[in-house]
């Protein structure tokens, strides 16, 4: 669905109308700014104030940022903080650097984003990891079995110094990518409407032998096999059909994915796995920042900075006031208003998952991944070494609380 269509009180016709006036960038960034309903006129004013303040200079840099299936209305979903780094960067930059923002897949989807800013194509791009490991495999470091226990884990480990020499430089040295920030979750098992009408899931053997979509991560399969999910390779557009037909019992998502994605009338519970990452991230190309010279270098990671701590706070408030990813679930959520069930594993199934699938133990199903990783990271244990950080601080961390820091400065 396009944007102009989830953006409630304007029409296509008028969207496209001021598109055409204020550009489709500034368009976009001013409906991204309004929490809720708009009117063609006040979308039209908001977009003529930001194409003033965007054009008032000739950039030194105009950067394409490739955002998959973003826009203003589902990024309030999700709250990725993909088109509040791009107004920081220009306001932060006082115009020097100048971003095209363009998403609703219409440059470049999940699959393919990572690519097209490694051909030169676009110059930032915004997908998950999970999709974006086939173009660029070294992501896959985030995704061995329960090697974060919470949300909480995830931030830590993005905000840490040691993410530097674990995730950030192997993944530009090898990919030509540099890796600014991302929002965290934790994937579980959508399932489908063939659940409707069974009992909330509350044990994992409910799960045995139920076939579901996965995604591009390599080490994401490994922990569906051991857990006997049935990964099987479905294309994101035929994932709804075969929820709602039952061709497939579920999918492996997140919760805030299925929110913006449109998946809730096709899912009916939402099982709280929490087995591996769930991490839509925001990378840009390392030739072209390198390119940018030190102050506005600095700039892009102060803004990086910046949309990962705004990410870090709206995404858990959006997580149970928008998405309802909570029990009891607030009224008007999009899982309240769509009948999906949040189903909470306790804390000893999840340790029967863990000692299923994690390297931790089983340590033989993950040798070959964990072998090359180390490889790449030029022979660190990743997985251990992320792990221990994960387990810096205590279990029951509330994300929100979780310290920011840049990482890049130790």
């Amino acid at each position: 669905m396009a944007v102009y269509d989830r953006i409630r009180g304007v029409s296509r016709r008028d969207f496209f109308r001021i598109a055409g006036t204020y550009g489709m960038s500034s368009t976009l960034l001013a409906a991204g700014a309004f929490g809720g309903a708009m009117t063609a006129a006040n979308l039209a004013r908001a977009a003529e104030s930001t194409y003033e303040r965007r054009f008032a200079k000739e950039p030194k840099f105009q950067l394409t940022f490739g955002a998959a299936g973003f826009n203003p209305q589902n990024l309030l979903i999700e709250r990725a903080g993909a088109l509040e780094f791009a107004r920081d960067i220009e306001a932060r930059t006082d115009g020097e650097i100048r971003v095209e923002f363009i998403g609703n897949n219409q440059i470049c989807g999940q699959l393919s984003c990572v690519e097209k800013t490694q051909q030169g194509i676009t110059d930032i791009y915004a997908a998950s990891t999970q999709n974006s490991a086939g173009g660029a495999p070294y992501l896959n470091v985030l995704d061995y079995a329960y090697m974060f226990r919470s949300r909480a884990d995830q931030y830590h480990f993005l905000y840490h110094p040691k993410s530097q020499e674990l995730l950030r430089d192997p993944y530009e040295k090898r990919h030509g990518l540099k890796f600014l920030f991302s929002h965290a979750e934790l994937r579980g098992i959508q399932l489908g409407l063939s659940w409707q009408d069974k009992p909330t899931v509350t044990k994992l053997e409910e799960l045995f032998g139920t076939k579901n979509r996965v995604t591009g991560t390599q080490l994401g399969r490994i922990a569906m096999n051991a857990l006997n999910l049935n990964p099987v390779p479905v294309a994101w557009e035929e994932t709804l059909d075969g929820l709602k037909q039952g061709l497939i019992d579920g999918a492996e998502t997140w919760a805030s994915a299925v929110a913006y994605a449109n998946m809730s009338p096709v899912v009916s519970q939402c099982v709280d796995l929490k087995f591996f990452c769930g991490t839509e991230h925001t990378a840009m190309s390392a030739s072209i920042f390198d390119s940018l010279g030190g102050e506005l270098q600095d700039a892009v990671m102060e803004s990086a900075y910046w949309a990962q701590t705004h990410v870090q706070a709206a995404n858990e408030a959006a997580l149970v006031k928008t998405v309802g990813f909570s029990d009891p679930q607030m009224p008007g959520t999009i899982f309240a208003e769509n009948d999906v069930r949040v189903a909470f594993l306790d804390d000893a199934e999840i340790k029967k998952a863990e000692e299923m699938c994690s390297p931790e133990y089983q340590p033989q199903l993950w040798e070959e991944w964990r072998e090359r990783l180390n490889g790449w990271a030029g022979g660190l244990d990743t997985y251990q070494e992320i792990y221990n950080i994960a387990r810096e601080i205590d279990a029951d961390t509330l994300p929100e609380n979780v310290e920011p820091r840049r990482w890049w400065k130790g």
